[in-house]
This record gives C-alpha cells, structure tokens and sequence, in this order.
C-alpha cells in the first residue's frame, strides 16, 4: 500500500512539473543556424572527440548538416560505425544528400578510433591523422567521463582527470601544428558549470590519497577552463584560436554511472524531459564556436548558451595555469 501511494505521489508531482515546464519552459530552442546557410563549413574538416553519442553526435550532425566533412574520434568504432550509419539515414531521409556525396552541400563522416584513457592510443590516432589529414580546420574536445568509480586509465591515472584532461592535453598538443598550418582554425573545449566545485589540489592530482568522484569530476572541468586559458596565450599571433564552453544540462548518457533508486527513476526521467536540454540544444554553443564568425580572431573565452560569461577567478589564475600545463606536459610523456 506504502509503495503504491508513493507511486501516485511521484505521478501526481511528475505530473504538475510537466505541465509546469509546458508553461513556463516553452518549445525547443531553434538550432542556432536554423534553416540558414548549408554550406557554411563547407571544405573545412572538423575532428570531434566522443562523437558517436550524446553532445558529440549531436554537434557531429549538426556540423555535417553545415557542409564540414567531420571526423569521429571514438573509443568504440563499432558504436562509432552504427552511429554513422545513423547520422548519414538522417541526412537522407531529412531531403538532404547522403554524406560523402557529389551531389549537394552535405559534408563527409569520417570514423576513427580514439581511446582517451589510453596515451598510446592518442599518439597512434594522431599518427594517424598527421599521416592522412592535409588540414584541421576545427578540433573540439568534446568527449568525457561522469563521476565514475575510482578507477584508472591504462597509464594509471584516476580516469576522470586523465581521459578529461590529460587525453585532451595530449591530444590537442600534437595536432597543433596541422592546425597552425591550416589556419586560421579553432579549437573548442567543452567543460561544465560544475568546474566551480572543483580546485586543483598538486599534491593530489591522481586523487591517490582520496577521492570524491563529484569533487574530481569538478577538478578535470576546472583543468579544462585553465587549459584553454594558457593554450590561448601561447597560441597568439598563430591564428589558431581556442575557446571553452558550458552545454547547460542535457540529456546524455554521460551520468550512466549515477545511481537513481528505481522508484523515482520516472519522476527524474520526467523531470529531465522537463527542463533538461535535448543534446541538439545543448550542442549549439560547441557549433557557434567552431562555425561562427561572430567568434572569429575571439580566443581564451568561456561560453554558455552561444554568449561568453565571466569565470570565478580560480579559473583564471594564470600561475594554477602555468604549473597544470607544466605539469601536465610530464604526465604525458611530453617532456621527461
């Protein structure tokens, strides 16, 4: 009986929060680009880490529907296969041309394999992509991990800081010369609000001596805003420009190692399509930075719903940022 009245209290309340984001919440935000110009990217190659699910696909498709041909750097290739193969239906059945196509302004959908928790990986892929890629136009750093048990990557690092961070860092520093050489491109890195909750503690980066899977989430995403902020000044006068952004709360499946009882698991399903961002919505600001030339020359700033924002100033503390990049050049084998 207990059980039951419970249900019909979390109906009943799921209920009055649909209803409620029905009024006050309104419809979808438009896509930034709407029905605008197809072939803005048109000739310029875009690599997206984590594209085969949530933000990343999202972002994928909607850069593909802009004409760039778009490489997937993904851990699974068979997820990363089948997603393309989705993405290209989509195109097709939304009265565009497939991908890879002559016909049109569709761009092309490229997969390759990328295992951030893994450096050895970083360094084949991009081996990879020095060998076979004449230009980089656009490099988001897209993929990421969410409040995981402690574990660590194949390097030994605590994995939300080293696939986060470190794989981004690596990653990002060895394709920097094909994006100087294709400038002028951009680099976007896609952090989180939640980087307020989080400090870089030197002592303590591994998180060996404890660890709080929200606390460390916060600290890589705080990494990431540190991280763009020194590459900008190291990038000026290169016409490479990197930004960072906050997507807002969406829809993903980033939060599968979130525990949420099953009786209110339809309560928080409800309440995420309330008021939660779709992953189209929350990729339009990882788009507006790699397309726009509204942010053209724009670098070092931090974005949130296609508009900058100020930082707390932990994230910009040249000095933090400084000793992380040091730091992080000898975690990955950049410096001995």
């Amino acid at each position: 009986m207990a059980v039951a009245t419970v249900a019909a209290l979390l109906a009943a309340l799921g209920g009055a929060l649909w209803l409620a984001a029905r009024r006050f919440v309104g419809p979808s935000v438009q896509r930034l680009h709407g029905g605008g110009n197809s072939s803005l990217m048109h000739g310029k190659t875009v690599l997206i880490t984590g594209a085969n699910s949530g933000l990343g696909r999202a972002t994928a498709a909607e850069l593909l529907r802009l004409g760039a041909r778009v490489i997937m750097g993904c851990r699974d290739r068979a997820r990363a296969e089948e997603a393309a193969g989705q993405l290209r239906r989509e195109l097709r059945e939304a009265g565009g041309p497939e991908p890879g196509s002559d016909a049109g302004e569709a761009g092309e959908l490229v997969v390759k394999e990328l295992d951030l928790a893994s450096l050895r990986s970083v360094r084949a892929f991009c081996q990879e992509m020095l060998q076979e890629e004449p230009r980089l136009d656009v490099l988001i750093n897209n993929a990421g991990i969410f409040q995981c048990p402690y574990m660590k990557t194949e390097d030994g690092f605590e994995m939300q800081f080293g696939v986060n961070h470190l794989g981004h860092f690596l990653l990002t520093n060895l394709l920097l010369g094909l994006l100087k050489s294709s400038a002028p491109s951009r680099i976007v890195v896609v952090s989180s609000k939640l980087y307020k909750y989080g400090d870089i503690n030197f002592e303590d980066l591994n998180s060996e001596q404890s660890y709080n899977k929200s606390f460390c989430y916060s600290r890589s995403k705080l990494a990431n805003i540190l991280f763009t902020r020194e590459l900008a000044r190291r990038l000026e006068g290169t016409n490479v420009t990197v930004n960072v952004l906050h997507p807002g709360i969406v829809r993903t499946n980033l939060g599968r190692h979130i525990h949420i009882p099953l009786l209110v698991k339809p309560l928080f399903n409800l309440v995420s399509w309330a008021f939660f961002k779709s992953p189209v919505e929350g990729a339009q600001t990882s788009v507006y930075l790699a397309s726009s030339p509204e942010v053209e020359g724009v670098s070092g700033k931090y974005f949130g719903d296609c508009k900058e924002e100020e930082l707390l100033p932990k994230a910009m503390d040249e000095s933090v940022a400084r000793k992380l990049w040091d730091i992080s050049e000898v975690m990955v084998g950049l410096l001995k």
